[in-house]
């Protein structure tokens, strides 16, 4: 239709529309990830991207077939279809075992009427031999110079034998098959560079992202990020009768630190409790997360939990730091910390509350001899 009423070739079309189609997974990726991230669902963006990718493709590819399911010309979206493959084993990189794309391929074949067709079953073993390597290259080739080389030789090898394999079934002549293929290899030329664009903004946005909520020196979260947590937190646990904790620390005498052995002494401190606290959560609770909210202060937020079950974590991370010997050069720093800890209280009317109580807790333990932990 676009060749006789607009002048304008179905393969300038073809690629418009796989931009196109590509362009909306992105978009729907994006605002799948958003909506997980401003509700603080603890879902990882690539376990989201697998199943959006698998979803998406399958739908992609089972609803362009339906229009040519049985007829002479239901060839004519193979390239799509390889496309889609290649767009989710190599750049969306979704790890599926042969057993379970087999199925699919199988299902498949039932759905376009070709199951009876030998040409349909070898068809299917290749399909699912390029889905594997396309996998397996993708972990191989930032080893080596040139990778576009290697993805390019491996979309050539298997595109061939899948062509081949459609050539023999539909008994197509030679300049079809070769046009069809030559389109294929433009349009997996196209995929790589236009995803490798979207990939490279992607790092940048994903790095300013890291660098506006992370400390640069202890890589914990930073007082920015902290601020956002606590007040989707607070409201969440008001609003659902939910425990809220906070425990908060700063390093004992931290300025003689500095004055004795150096700041980069200090840093170096700085960077030792914190990927020691950071260990202490991460085996207990990965909701619970570390903030460095000043220079040798540290706060830690404990989503549903109560003073008591708050008191088990708080205790292991203040025996690990309190046992923690900084070497500095020829230098031993040995390290202590002072605590603050605290619950949400119903008469709290804004996180500043918690974070006062906590404070002022703190500054207990600082001002009867540090090294100490005070809970309220």
């Amino acid at each position: 239709m676009t060749w006789s009423n607009w002048r304008i070739s179905p393969f300038v079309t073809s690629i418009f529309f796989i931009l196109g189609v590509l362009t909306l997974y992105w978009v729907l990726f994006n605002w799948i990830t958003t909506w997980f991230h401003a509700r603080h669902i603890n879902i990882d963006d690539d376990t989201v991207n697998a199943w959006h990718g698998v979803i998406y493709m399958l739908v992609f590819v089972f609803v362009m077939q339906l229009s040519v399911v049985g007829k002479a010309d239901s060839w004519e979206f193979v390239n799509f279809h390889l496309i889609a493959v290649v767009f989710c084993s190599f750049f969306l990189n979704i790890r599926m075992p042969y057993y379970s794309l087999l199925p699919v391929v199988i299902v498949y074949m039932v759905f376009d009427q070709s199951i009876f067709y030998w040409e349909s079953w070898s068809y299917a073993v290749v399909f699912v031999l390029f889905f594997w390597s396309m996998n397996y290259l993708r972990l191989w080739v930032p080893k080596h110079r040139y990778p576009w080389l290697y993805y390019y030789g491996a979309v050539a090898f298997y595109g061939g034998i899948l062509w081949g394999l459609i050539k023999l079934k539909y008994s197509l002549d030679w300049d079809n098959t070769l046009q069809e293929y030559g389109y294929l290899m433009i349009f997996a030329g196209l995929l790589y560079a236009y995803v490798n664009m979207l990939t490279q903004d992607s790092e940048i946005k994903l790095r300013l992202a890291q660098f506006a909520s992370h400390d640069a020196l202890t890589e914990t979260e930073n007082f920015a990020a902290y601020t956002e947590h606590i007040k989707y937190l607070f409201d969440d646990s008001a609003k659902n009768n939910l425990n809220l904790s906070m425990m908060m620390f700063d390093i004992d005498h931290f300025k003689h630190v500095n004055d004795t052995y150096g700041h980069l002494a200090g840093d170096r401190v700085l960077q030792e409790v914190a990927a020691t606290v950071t260990t202490v959560l991460a085996a207990n609770d990965e909701k619970v997360k570390l903030y460095r909210t000043g220079g040798e202060e540290f706060n830690v937020l404990f989503p549903g939990y109560d003073l008591a079950s708050t008191k088990v974590i708080v205790r292991q991370v203040f025996e690990a730091v309190n046992h923690l010997v900084v070497k500095y050069e020829d230098e031993e720093i040995n390290v202590s910390i002072s605590v603050g800890v605290s619950t949400l209280h119903q008469a709290d009317g804004s996180p500043i509350d918690l974070y006062n109580r906590v404070d002022q807790n703190l500054y207990f333990s600082k001002r009867h001899g540090r090294m100490r932990v005070t809970v309220e």
